[in-house]
């Protein structure tokens, strides 16, 4: 069916993208229902996987391997995510944004942007007319996202069940993965996508190496904006002076899993560095009372 707008789809997906992200704002603002927000996400990016597969019509093993693995993520944190706001009956997030509709559509815009970008690895593979034998790269890349998503649904899982039980209301998740990681599931997420850049690898030529753009700015978004930042706000000002919460965080790797034995006795300087325990993740835990 060669090719729509441009050879790559990045001008046909940034449409599409914008279009049904506008759909669903225009839902949010004139029904104040915000309980579709998330599924509006990840649904977005398995409409740009199946349309530029289909578009293409290649049918290359590649192309099928990569857009089922994003349909396959997309469908399972979709419905998790749906299922839990409908449970849940509010998504706390947009409590200031509700009446401010210049905070909402920066939301919204922001979440066309993560599409988009994030989507470019599959994107390009599947506007791609090049098809390299089965590398090292497409395995290593198959297994990352096998154990991302691996990783990323136990941990949605753990959580959610830990806080559906009346005994743990008002308690942090400490259970499971969560003895190991104070954020598990962004630790799979970004190893699945990772995985997804490096499985789309063998077919990259040129400028197209650009596509790393997309798993660097989920990386860039949860370390640094509205993934790990957030949560680790609002848990220090609930749990802040709750002395076991401060030593779960003084002990328990930010992002990637880590013994706390192994963790509670690594350099500052190494915890900082290469397991992204940044500073600015305690800023608003209330400082200790001293001990005279």
């Amino acid at each position: 069916m060669g090719t729509v707008i441009d050879s790559h789809f990045l001008a046909l997906t940034a449409i599409v993208t914008v279009g049904y992200q506008f759909f669903f704002f225009v839902i949010t603002v004139l029904l104040k229902f915000d309980k579709v927000t998330d599924f509006a996400g990840s649904t977005n990016f398995i409409i740009l996987a199946v349309l530029t597969f289909v578009l293409k019509a290649s049918w290359l093993f590649r192309q099928v391997v990569l857009t089922l693995l994003v349909v396959i993520w997309g469908l399972r944190l979709g419905l998790f995510l749906l299922m839990r706001i409908l449970q849940w009956g509010e998504d706390r997030r947009f409590d200031e944004m509700r009446n401010n509709l210049g905070k909402l559509a920066i939301f919204w815009i922001s979440q066309a942007v993560w599409v988009w970008t994030v989507s470019l690895p599959v994107t390009v593979v599947n506007a791609s007319d090049r098809d390299p034998s089965l590398q090292g790269a497409d395995v290593i890349g198959w297994i990352m996202w096998v154990v991302g998503i691996s990783v990323e649904a136990t941990a949605d899982q753990q959580k959610l069940l830990f806080k559906n039980s009346p005994e743990n209301r008002g308690k942090w998740c400490n259970i499971g993965l969560w003895k190991y990681s104070r954020h598990p599931n962004y630790f799979g997420e970004l190893l699945l996508w990772w995985g997804i850049f490096v499985a789309s690898s063998p077919v990259l030529e040129g400028a197209e190496w650009l596509v790393i753009l997309g798993p660097i700015f989920l990386t860039l978004l949860v370390l640094f904006v509205s993934g790990i930042p957030l949560l680790e706000e609002s848990a220090d000002k609930k749990f802040g002076n709750v002395g076991a919460y401060r030593v779960y965080k003084k002990t328990t790797s930010p992002l990637i899993p880590l013994p706390p034995v192994v963790y509670r006795n690594l350099p500052l300087w190494f915890k900082a560095t290469l397991l992204f325990e940044l500073p600015f993740y305690s800023r608003h835990l209330p400082q200790e009372e001293p001990n005279w």
